[in-house]
């Protein structure tokens, strides 16, 4: 079941990178996210309902939410569409890529959990296949003050996603499942970046073109409902820090993507790169089999 949910997550949200630049353009990006998870939280609502599970919360995790809605489904996103207009995609995803060496330090700072040596070995291979994989996008960036203004807030993106990863640990040790948790985080998310785009002035109409339509509703289902679900289900089985090594795998995925839409271009370095990705996720995981067969638990 772990390597499924696991799987299920590269693929997914591998794929949402090119969504999310289909969406850049006409709609302001606090609005398009705020629609992408305002239409997630209700379908997850109607799941709920039509699983017959309990939806509202103990009120002791009401604080718990209201911090995931910010940091994961509110300013994450903000950050990573702000970052996509100004830094090459490559730059994002090796920012991005760096979510488990977060997740082992916060987890050691805030939680007191011991720190994983296969994790963090896994998550530094895989750090530098991806550097390898998007070393050409890098050259010549890295002097522009712009460009790392958008690095700085693509690494203040990934410490959200973080800080949600840790936030979402902490309430399935309470019970909760994902379902429940990220109907009532989405909501609130959506419903910040509401209000904040409300004040803004900034208009709700959508973009009336197949590609965006079609990219809100695959960020809205797939990417929201299934692939938050399914990464933070896996969060709480496997723990933060070995499920986050999933962002070291989005990019390569990313990258296949872009071969087929975008032309992208395998050069030796991208090849010694994915090579460099499958030996981190080998150090993750099958050096930790157990990890396999029974859930780690979080406390």
């Amino acid at each position: 079941m772990n390597l499924f949910l696991y799987a299920i997550t590269v693929l997914i949200w591998g794929t949402t990178w090119i969504a999310i630049k289909w969406q850049l353009g006409v709609v302001p990006p606090p609005v398009s996210i705020a629609w992408r998870f305002g239409l997630a939280a209700l379908l997850l609502f109607a799941l709920l309902r039509i699983m017959r599970r309990p939806i509202w919360p103990p009120r002791a995790a009401w604080r718990f939410l209201f911090a995931q809605g910010f940091a994961l489904f509110c300013l994450n996103f903000l950050c990573f569409y702000y970052a996509e207009q100004v830094v090459p995609s490559g730059l994002v995803a090796v920012v991005f890529s760096i979510a488990p060496l977060l997740n082992s330090i916060n987890g050691r700072l805030f939680m007191g959990r011991p720190l994983q040596p296969t994790a963090i070995a896994g998550a530094l291979l895989g750090l530098a296949g991806i550097v390898c994989l998007a070393v050409q996008q890098m050259s010549g960036h890295l002097n522009d003050h712009t460009e790392l203004l958008g690095l700085a807030v693509a690494f203040l993106g990934t410490l959200c996603f973080s800080t949600g990863n840790l936030l979402s640990s902490r309430m399935q040790s309470m019970g909760l499942h994902p379902l429940v948790t990220n109907s009532w985080a989405m909501l609130i998310g959506a419903s910040i970046l509401t209000i904040g785009s409300a004040a803004a002035g900034y208009s709700f109409a959508l973009e009336p073109d197949i590609r965006y339509l079609g990219a809100l509703g695959y960020l809205a289902v797939f990417g929201s409902v299934i692939g938050f679900t399914a990464y933070l289900m896996l969060v709480g089985r496997i723990g933060p820090e070995r499920a986050a090594y999933c962002t070291v795998l989005f990019p390569f995925v990313a990258l296949a993507v872009s071969t087929v839409f975008e032309g992208y271009q395998w050069s030796a370095l991208a090849v010694i790169g994915l090579v460099l990705v499958v030996a981190g996720n080998l150090v993750a995981f099958d050096l930790t089999r157990r990890i396999f067969t029974r859930p780690v638990r979080v406390s």
